[in-house]
């Protein structure tokens, strides 16, 4: 009788080892999973960042303008060729959805992007230059994927620029500021 007791209770340790340690195989896998769409989000990113800075370069005359959608990163009717700077427009790893969070620009234009998601990053710190602002970021939504030489006075769209502040017209980017190139 004591032999079958014995075997039942070492059963019943192993199982709780057993569920212990999947219990912290899923949370290692969870951050994994985390870090891994931060770093796909940055590569998406910095997609953006670098079309419409190239959609804002390559305005046709002499007045440079941000793109009035993202679709127009896909097919700039403007150029008397066709012309793209996206093959398609990305989803957001973070959300899973098509919606980016929008940089306002001047006259109703897109100066940046970012993830709608309000979840705290993991990386906080220790960011490329070009994205160096992200460093003690709260969440995903203080990504904001600029142009090398943002907007002054740009603000998230339906957010409420600062009282006195206007979204002038944009200066012309700096051409020693490098804007880095997305790696696969």
């Amino acid at each position: 009788m004591g032999q079958r007791g014995f075997t039942y209770l070492a059963l019943l340790f192993a199982v709780a080892i057993i569920g212990a340690v999947l219990g912290a195989t899923a949370v290692v896998w969870r951050t994994q999973v985390q870090r891994d769409k931060e770093q796909e989000l940055l590569f998406v990113g910095h997609a953006y960042r670098l079309a419409i800075a190239e959609y804002y370069e390559k305005s046709p005359g002499g007045a440079k303008q941000y793109p009035k959608k993202l679709d127009d990163l896909l097919e700039d009717k403007r150029q008397a060729r066709l012309t793209r700077y996206l093959r398609k427009l990305y989803v957001d790893p973070i959300t899973g959805s098509k919606e980016w969070g929008i940089v306002a620009g001047p006259a109703e234009t897109i100066a940046g992007v970012y993830s709608r998601s309000t979840k705290a990053p993991i990386k906080t710190g220790n960011f490329d230059e070009v994205d160096k602002d992200f460093n003690g970021a709260v969440s995903y939504t203080d990504w904001k994927f600029l142009p090398a030489q943002p907007t002054p006075g740009a603000t998230p769209a339906g957010q409420a620029a600062a009282p006195g502040t206007v979204n002038p017209t944009p200066a012309q980017p700096n051409p020693a500021t490098p804007i880095p190139v997305a790696k696969p």
